[in-house]
């Protein structure tokens, strides 16, 4: 299995080569060269069985040579032993033909834990055995970035620092990202938005200079393995509500297009997905493209459903690559317009998307509502996010098809939206239940490409 970049001119590179590196050096995100298809039995047969074998036989064709069979069934156990729930991704129903698949029963509350422990267990495995140290930057808009560094502190081959828009994230967010205190983590709360931090990012890969000599690498949703990662619970929940024998629908909330972009990667793979439906709330930027075909930012608008405050979504670019016949040069010159305010999507790539994606947006007065009308019918406490989520599954779900929306955090992590929408004030998970006395580690940082790269290297040499 080789991977290519989504703007055609970086090095083809294997798994473990696409993993460590992240961000393709002309810019671009790596993808894979074909999407491996099952059958309808080798879908049929997953049925019954754990989360960790559904994720070895998913996942199995995409990572080559890189690791043996045993060995990969080893990382995958690792990875998912910390959860809070033996199913890891449980199926709550709330209405007739409408389910909430619970993707927070990770570490950290949040379902970026799906993907980033198993990176962790990928980095550690595949550093051991080279003898090689890197150093991962990402930036994130509250949930990434927790996980992120609950996924590698500790661990003797890597430094993690995080960028997170300071006052931008729940506190709960921030004192996951700032309480840990092994000297290999590092947050960074960064003047600006998350925008602004996913930028530096880019910066730092593109400055190859600085990006050689730190050895650094990516765990954003730019990274490869994290879409495949949550490509497994697609066809966990899927096959659990009778697929392949039936189509179902699933509705994501999203900001980078990450997650969402999962699922149509097991829709690739065969999972009989119907409608995968992009949930957007007032930073909708996604909703007006998919409706539109016009791609231009806008500015932020800090919301109580913070994770998705973005306007440039990262992994929208694989979907344009897939949209624009796997065009790279299509793929650069969209980039490029995008840097100079935005751009237009062909009508061609804008009905292959339309053809894949349906969008709906939720303002913050419908988050809210939502979060007290779910809780009231189902006895479910939602998070601002899944909150969204629900409201545009609500709109647009069909009676004859199973319709799932993802639940992306505990509403633990956004206590204080949960409470001003339903008077409940939901508690910590015993495990977290000291998060708000425990001491907090944090640099302060100006949005400057120079002084983050030299907060960086300095780190590093200590």
């Amino acid at each position: 299995m080789k991977y290519i970049s989504t703007r055609g001119q970086a090095p083809v590179l294997s798994f473990e080569e696409a993993m460590l590196t992240g961000l393709a050096r002309d810019g671009g995100l790596y993808v894979p060269e074909t999407i491996p298809v099952l059958s309808h039995d080798e879908i049929a047969a997953l049925a019954g069985l754990s989360y960790e074998e559904v994720a070895f036989r998913i996942m199995r064709p995409f990572i080559g040579e890189t690791f043996t069979d045993d060995a990969f069934r080893e990382i995958i156990a690792k990875a998912y032993d910390g959860f809070g729930h033996a199913a890891r991704a449980p199926l709550v129903q709330l209405d007739s033909g409408h389910f909430l698949l619970e993707l927070f029963h990770g570490p950290t509350l949040a379902f970026k834990d799906f993907a980033m422990q198993l990176i962790g267990q990928l980095f550690q495995a595949a550093l051991k055995r080279s003898g090689e140290r890197v150093t991962i930057v990402g930036a994130t808009s509250g949930d990434t970035g927790s996980a992120a560094i609950e996924a590698f502190r500790g661990l003797d081959a890597v430094d993690v620092f995080i960028l997170y828009p300071h006052g931008r994230v729940s506190e709960v967010q921030r004192r996951q990202m700032t309480t840990p205190s092994e000297d290999n983590v590092h947050a960074l709360a960064m003047d600006g938005h998350f925008d602004d931090c996913q930028a530096r990012v880019k910066d730092m890969f593109n400055d190859f200079e600085f990006r050689d000599g730190v050895r650094l690498a990516g765990v954003n949703s730019i990274n490869w393995a994290r879409v495949l990662a949550q490509v497994v619970y697609y066809f966990t929940s899927a096959v659990s509500l009778g697929a392949p024998g039936r189509k179902v629908s699933f509705t994501v909330p999203t900001g980078n297009f990450g997650d969402i972009f999962a699922g149509y990667i097991a829709k690739q793979m065969g999972l009989p997905i119907d409608r995968l439906v992009v949930a957007t709330n007032q930073n909708d930027i996604l909703h007006r493209c998919l409706s539109t075909g016009e791609y231009r930012p806008d500015g932020v608008i800090p919301s109580i459903s913070p994770s998705m405050d973005i306007q440039v979504s990262s992994n929208f670019e694989r979907a344009l690559f897939y949209a624009y016949g796997q065009d790279g040069a299509a793929v650069s010159q969209l980039m490029d317009e995008l840097k100079a305010g935005g751009f237009t999507v062909s009508q061609g790539a804008l009905q292959a998307l339309q053809e894949l994606f349906d969008s709906g947006n939720c303002s913050e007065a419908e988050t809210s509502a939502t979060i007290a009308a779910t809780l009231k019918a189902s006895g479910e406490l939602l998070c601002p996010h899944s909150a969204v989520g629900v409201k545009v599954a609500n709109d647009q779900r069909q009676a004859d098809v199973p319709m799932i929306t993802l639940a992306t955090a505990h509403p633990a992590k956004f206590p204080d939206a949960v409470e001003a929408a339903t008077g409940e004030r939901p508690g910590l998970p015993a495990r977290m239940s000291d998060l708000y006395e425990r001491s907090e580690r944090v640099t302060r940082i100006e949005n400057d490409l120079g002084a983050i790269e030299s907060l960086i290297r300095e780190r590093i040499a200590n």
